[in-house]
């Protein structure tokens, strides 16, 4: 199965903290890539797989169907891979889903971006109410979340490198940044999503046909 991302990946970057500029000397390397599985591979009963692991640590990959399916539901970690700064491959394939990254762009990023963050919040809170301890890490994800959220719904753009934020989101990483300051930074974040979801200049729905489109002429430039 590895042959599918060692010889079929289309789009390879680098995401996680160094895309977001938020990394330190020890940081992980963190790989995600969308591979297409060769036409003929889904005409039997044993279907390619939508996603795998590996080869490399800290590497994740979807195949080009299943990317572009939970890329239209608006899932933030997956286009995090479309507008990551890091790229480290790219073909003709690929370079065919970057042009059309703004497709699956909608208003229900406001729904995915800040549920995202609400279940992070969430789980922090819950456990330092069960624990006392501070997931200081998750704390500051859903800060940057929040963030990202708002950003791509004024802009049309999804945020990745957020180093401009850079001291202030290591601090809440340290645990430097008292407990009610995160909290109080998140509702001021939560509210200004809202304020950007009801001013967006995204359109209600993703481009859906324009995202079928390409894959159909994706899947027919593999057909060998």
């Amino acid at each position: 199965m590895m042959d599918l991302v060692e010889r079929h990946t289309v789009l390879a970057v680098v995401v996680g903290s160094r895309a977001y500029g938020l990394e330190g000397p020890g940081s992980d390397v963190d790989r995600r890539g969308v591979y297409v599985a060769p036409t003929r591979a889904f005409w039997h009963l044993d279907k390619p797989p939508t996603h795998l692991d590996g080869p490399a640590p800290e590497q994740f990959s979807w195949e080009f169907e299943r990317f572009c399916a939970l890329a239209l539901q608006g899932n933030p970690t997956v286009l995090e891979a479309l507008w990551s700064p890091l790229i480290e491959s790219v073909t003709a394939d690929g370079d065919l889903l970057l042009a059309q990254r703004q497709a699956f762009l909608s208003q229900r990023l406001a729904q995915t971006y800040g549920g995202y963050a609400r279940d992070q919040l969430d789980r922090v809170t819950a456990r330092r109410e069960r624990t006392g301890e501070t997931n200081h890490k998750q704390a500051m994800h859903m800060l940057r979340l929040l963030t990202a959220g708002a950003h791509a719904l004024r802009t049309g753009e999804i945020l990745v490198d957020v180093r401009h934020l850079r001291d202030k989101l290591l601090a809440v990483r340290r645990g430097d940044l008292a407990w009610t300051a995160v909290t109080a930074w998140a509702a001021d974040l939560f509210a200004d999503l809202s304020d950007a979801a009801a001013d967006s200049i995204l359109p209600e729905q993703p481009d859906r046909d324009a995202v079928d489109r390409l894959l159909a002429v994706v899947r027919e430039r593999n057909l060998r």
